[in-house]
């Protein structure tokens, strides 16, 4: 394996948006996605289920692919403790995003950086407070009609088509997006991954 193979940084993820962030941030990467169980365990804390899934995520394309630096991630919506995952249909959008209007929630992404070389890893979880506006049935239903939602967790994208959903926000706003790059770069940096 050549030194330019054994430093290349892979990120385990089909999110388009992920990757996005990624190129914002200057940082070259490969994408590979992961397949493994996204179940949340018996039991299982919200910011644990997504560490454990970044890390889960991370390690299972290391296995499988040449690279050094394996980016692992995983955002929930978190709404009164229950989590929002991605709407199954257009009727569980609009549930989400009616249970969403006019209320606070949290976003919480888990990332892992895995050094495939050194065995070594650092994972984090990131929360940020976000503030919806009180939705009108007519803007749920233009939103869905979009198909923006279906793949999102709690059924909205910031950047995208629900940016006028929301009225504030507290923390990390690329966290919202899928990736705190902010503490991202930061581990990447501390695993010598970028300068």
């Amino acid at each position: 394996m050549s030194e330019n193979k054994q430093s290349e940084i892979v990120l385990a993820s089909a999110s388009p948006r992920r990757s996005e962030l990624m190129a914002l941030a200057g940082i070259a990467c490969r994408v590979v996605p992961a397949d493994i169980c996204e179940d949340v365990l018996p039991d299982e804390l919200p910011a644990d289920h997504v560490l454990r899934l970044s890390h889960e995520k991370a390690v299972a394309v290391a296995k499988k692919t040449a690279g050094r630096f394996f980016i692992g991630a995983d955002t929930i919506v978190l709404l009164d403790g229950a989590i929002l995952g991605k709407p199954v249909d257009t009727d569980d959008a609009v549930r989400m995003l009616s249970r969403l209007s006019g209320m606070d929630h949290e976003v919480i992404t888990g990332f892992t950086v895995f050094d495939k070389i050194s065995g070594n890893r650092i994972s984090r979880s990131v929360h940020t407070e976000v503030t919806f506006k009180k939705l009108t049935e007519r803007e749920i239903a233009a939103y869905i009609a979009t198909g923006c939602p279906m793949d999102k967790a709690g059924g909205y994208a910031i950047q995208g088509g629900a940016v006028h959903f929301v009225r504030s926000i507290s923390g990390s706003y690329s966290n919202v997006i899928g990736l705190p790059m902010t503490e991202l770069y930061e581990a990447l940096q501390t695993m010598q991954a970028v300068e």
